[in-house]
């Protein structure tokens, strides 16, 4: 094979790590280019609208725009820079908090490979000046403002080899200590912005079925939000005790002093619910209340505060922290989330310490985005928590867990069945080895 195939090949696999994020972003912006770079990479990724900027001003109006989602491409420039953390902040300025830094990194531990690779004319431009290990950037990237929230390989087979050049790359980049081998990497970079005094409005769903003796007690017990305009979103779903009827009772009595909207599914199942909620809804951010009440409705303010800090685009709750009050979670079903959280923090690679809690906070900017990945990505999950945990791993949100204590229910009963539903869930974490960690995402 050529050496120029070659280049090709490797190119090829960079952009798709690259695309997992731009595509589905408003613009892929690379920022100034490396004299040697041809421009076939940007060419090569996949986003709706592609550019080249040297100057902050020439990447628009996105600092101050909420729903603007940009990726920053970095095609080398860290490995032949002298200060990346004043790279970092010359470009912090002009971007929001949903525009993310794709870095494309040399292997630091392979500096003799590049130059034999260079020596053979197996790749393009001057050497690198700077191998900077991947824990120096983060630790760079933080003392910048920034975090470092995913990395994917490219190049473990730099060449096509009849076909199985994709099928070895998938491979080896999944084994703990092959990955590391690979010639090149993107690290994701978020940019920490937290929010001031704003107070971005907020949408909260509560799926319900067969919930009519919480229904009431899901208002009363709502926390203040310090002034941000809020908004109940109740989906009732072919609930069999009145559920229906007592969700129109309640919203008339409380129609003074908390805005509400109910809707009825025609779908079946908690993730339909949450669809449609999130797709009437009118705010800014985007959160979930399961019905049961087991999740303290107090707690909310902690998810809304935390995004609010810039701790992190995606909040997740965890209740595998603290002691779990008389028989919230059965000891088999406790194992479950426990063995799930492992598997997808070790999939993800991203840090989940409790997959299955219902509550999960996101920007409706960035939900819009998540409905686009799950059209090509497929619709798999009943349940809801794997079709968001799976594309905020993707596109590199940046996660935080809030711990709470898990409550009993003080109405009603669970519709959980720990076995046929651990299965589903064990054939979606499958899916996202093969399709995630494995695959392009």
């Amino acid at each position: 094979m050529s050496s120029r195939k070659s280049i090709s090949y490797l190119r090829s696999q960079v952009a798709q790590r690259v695309s997992s994020i731009s595509r589905y972003c408003d613009q892929l912006v690379q920022w100034q280019p490396q004299p040697w770079d041809d421009g076939q990479l940007l060419d090569l990724c996949d986003s709706p609208k592609k550019l080249v900027a040297t100057e902050p001003g020439q990447l628009g109006a996105v600092a101050g725009d909420f729903e603007a989602r940009t990726t920053i491409l970095l095609n080398g420039t860290f490995n032949h820079h002298f200060d990346i953390q004043q790279l970092l902040l010359d470009i912090k300025p002009a971007l929001n908090r949903g525009s993310r830094i794709a870095a494309v990194c040399y292997n630091p531990y392979l500096r003799s490979i590049y130059r034999l690779a260079d020596v053979l004319r197996l790749r393009d431009g001057p050497l690198p000046t700077t191998f900077v290990t991947y824990s120096a950037i983060a630790s760079i990237a933080r003392t910048a403002g920034y975090e470092l929230v995913r990395s994917r390989t490219a190049g473990h087979c730099p060449f096509k080899l009849w076909g199985l050049g994709t099928l070895l790359n998938r491979v080896m980049a999944g084994i703990p200590l092959l990955r590391n081998l690979a010639l090149v990497s993107v690290l994701f970079l978020r940019p920490i912005k937290p929010e001031g005094e704003r107070r971005p409005s907020l949408s909260i769903v509560i799926p319900a079925r067969d919930e009519r003796g919480n229904i009431e007690a899901a208002l009363e017990r709502l926390p203040d939000f310090g002034g941000a305009k809020i908004e109940v979103i109740f989906v009732e779903g072919h609930s069999s005790d009145g559920t229906w009827e007592e969700i129109q009772r309640v919203i008339a009595a409380w129609s003074d002093r908390v805005s509400c909207r109910a809707f009825q599914q025609t779908g079946v199942g908690k993730a339909d619910a949450v669809r449609l909620g999130f797709r009437h809804a009118k705010h800014q951010l985007l959160t979930i209340l399961d019905a049961d009440l087991t999740m303290p409705p107090e707690h909310l303010t902690r998810y809304y505060d935390a995004w609010r800090e810039g701790l992190a685009d995606f909040i997740n709750g965890s209740r595998l922290v603290y002691p779990m009050e008389g028989e919230a979670m059965r000891p088999l079903n406790h194992f479950g989330n426990v063995f799930f959280a492992k598997a997808l923090s070790l999939v993800l690679d991203m840090s989940i310490s409790d997959a299955l809690c219902g509550t999960k906070l996101v920007t409706r900017s960035d939900y819009d985005r998540f409905t686009r990945w799950r059209d090509d990505f497929g619709d798999f999950d009943p349940f809801g928590d794997f079709e968001l945990l799976f594309p905020a791993a993707t596109m590199a949100l940046g996660s935080v867990d809030i711990a709470v204590r898990y409550r009993d229910r003080t109405y009603g009963a669970t519709s959980i069945n720990r076995f046929r539903h651990g299965l589903q869930l064990l054939n979606m974490t499958w899916i996202g080895l093969l399709e995630i960690k494995l695959g392009r995402g």
